[in-house]
């Protein structure tokens, strides 16, 4: 009688996880990991600039499910299985030391993505998993034990236990249809904002936290963040624009990515204090010119920015000069300044979508289908997407792990 046999579609963050996880399960269990590319685990090496953003410092499940968009209900039981701490332990165990950064991102201590790749391919060689790399699955047939794996090249694989592990690869939404599956359209996620706007994009590079963000789409949807945000040489990007992407995802889909972007550039004031703290300045100061002393502290460059749009456009304008009419135009621009939204730009090498298998057909303990027996899914092919921070690979590292624990269980 053979080994059961298990085949994991995909290469990367899951379908590794997965595929360790299932062999330390059982260790008699003959695992083969299948990458259509030749390269395995490629957004583990360019997450965080190629640092790797493998989790974030919230170790309570119920608080660290408060930042997946979609995908936030069905993984509370999942984390309560497998979460950020247990990440770290693991990785830990395997030799790996993560640090936490000030605004919660936990990178290895080499602040080298390699390290967290050379780690997985370590421990997936040594617990014996074959890796085939450059091995496109095209589709996949349900026998009567087990499965058919059909390969671009024309070979086929059988498989008694299959894992698809494929992110928003278009074969692995193929596959789970063929099995009856529906699947939720997928759409970008954690994009940056383009903002035409050449006096702006003049001033890329200028990074202000925290500004309060509020996104007005067609039909009157409304979003808002708090965070950091980043004018770039196409708009404006940062954590809080990023955040605003993920949670609106599919209203911005919708209209075509055109929307209005309000930005309060100083939400720790409310906006009379912001007029007294004007005044207060146009009292103190009178003879120095606007566009030369900044009235609040933000970066000189925006101010300028900021004073130009509500009217002062003469380097010689002096505090004393300031019409009350400028004043209110000034404060205006500071607490909810208008940038039109025309389109989407990306985010570094990352590209996350939502979308995917729907999750009330998958069992959650396990990962199994609710409709094929023997068919696990893990990671981005399910409808599950994080905000930036290390969220999408802590869902990867949990799912692949519950997974690849129940898929090598022979009863």
């Amino acid at each position: 009688m053979r080994p059961l046999r298990i085949i994991v579609i995909g290469g990367g963050a899951a379908g590794f996880f997965g595929a360790i996880a299932a062999a330390r399960a059982n260790s008699l269990a003959e695992i083969i990991l299948l990458e259509a590319g030749g390269q395995l685990l490629s957004k583990v090496r360019v997450s965080g600039g190629g640092r790797c953003n493998v989790t974030y410092a919230c170790f309570d499940p119920k608080v660290l499910t408060q930042n997946y968009p979609r995908g936030s209900k069905a993984l509370i039981g999942a984390f309560t299985k497998f979460q950020a701490q247990d990440t770290v332990t693991w990785f830990n165990k395997h030799g790996v030391q993560l640090k936490t950064e000030a605004d919660g991102r936990m990178f290895p201590t080499t602040d080298n993505s390699e390290t967290i790749v050379d780690c997985l391919m370590e421990t997936a060689k040594y617990v014996g998993i074959r890796i085939c790399t450059g091995t496109p699955v095209v589709s996949v047939n349900k026998l009567s034990k087990g499965f058919e794996v059909v390969l671009k090249s024309g070979d086929t694989l059988e498989a008694d236990r299959l894992l698809v592990a494929t992110g928003s690869n278009p074969v692995g939404y193929k596959i789970a249809q063929s099995f009856g599956h529906n699947i939720e359209s997928p759409v970008p996620s954690l994009f940056t904002f383009n903002v035409r706007d050449e006096s702006l994009r003049e001033l890329a590079g200028v990074s202000v936290n925290p500004v309060k963000l509020r996104l007005t789409v067609p039909g009157n949807n409304q979003l808002e963040q708090t965070g950091a945000l980043l004018i770039t040489h196409w708009g404006v990007s940062g954590p809080a624009v990023l955040k605003l992407s993920a949670w609106g995802a599919r209203v911005l889909h919708s209209s075509k990515y055109q929307a209005n972007l309000s930005v309060n550039w100083l939400p720790q004031f409310t906006q009379e204090e912001l007029r007294q703290k004007l005044l207060a300045v146009k009292d103190e100061v009178p003879r120095r010119a606007i566009l030369l002393h900044r009235g609040v502290d933000i970066p000189h460059r925006l101010w300028q920015y900021m004073a130009t749009r509500a009217g002062v456009e003469s380097a010689e304008t002096r505090w004393a000069e300031l019409s009350k009419k400028q004043l209110n135009l000034l404060i205006q621009e500071l607490t909810q300044g208008q940038f039109p939204v025309n389109g989407k730009g990306v985010f570094k090498d990352e590209f996350v979508t939502c979308g995917g298998v729907q999750l009330k057909e998958v069992n959650f303990k396990t990962m199994e289908s609710k409709l094929v027996p023997g068919l696990h899914f893990a990671g981005e092919v399910l409808d599950i997407d994080g905000v930036t921070g290390g969220f999408n690979f802590q869902s990867a590292w949990t799912t692949g792990y519950l997974a690849g624990s129940a898929i090598a269980n022979e009863n």
